[in-house]
């Protein structure tokens, strides 16, 4: 990964590592990535991060490919994957956002300091 700083003046702090950041998402699994709530007498109440569409049935195993699953936020019996203050769903959702939101945020920051960079040389800066 490279280290990157924003245009600016001294003493600025170096701004987020853009290329890395860019490179990571690269690297994972496409998306877009769905919130999917998946059931079975081996992994009751699994709130699972998924490459499809959650069908609201709740699928049992072995009803559900295991390929299609980034991560799971909940796996409630046996206690394998759980979070102390219970936010399965809301976590779940966020890695999914995540996974088309940093890349738009990445891309924005660049054309942003694109901007900024014209105007310190219009301006003289």
């Amino acid at each position: 990964m490279t280290e990157e700083h924003p245009p600016g003046g001294e003493g600025d702090e170096p701004g987020p590592d853009l290329d890395g950041i860019e490179e990571i998402c690269a690297m994972a699994t496409p998306g877009p990535w769905f919130v999917r709530s998946l059931d079975d007498s081996h992994a009751m109440n699994l709130v699972a991060v998924s490459t499809v569409p959650d069908t609201g049935r709740g699928e049992r195993w072995p009803n559900f490919d295991h390929g299609e699953l980034i991560a799971a936020t909940l796996v409630q019996k046996p206690r394998y994957v759980d979070c102390a203050d219970g936010r399965w769903d809301e976590n779940a959702a966020f890695i999914a956002m995540a996974r088309e939101a940093v890349p738009q945020l990445v891309e924005e920051v660049r054309r942003l300091r694109k901007l900024l960079a014209a105007t310190d040389v219009d301006t003289g800066r």
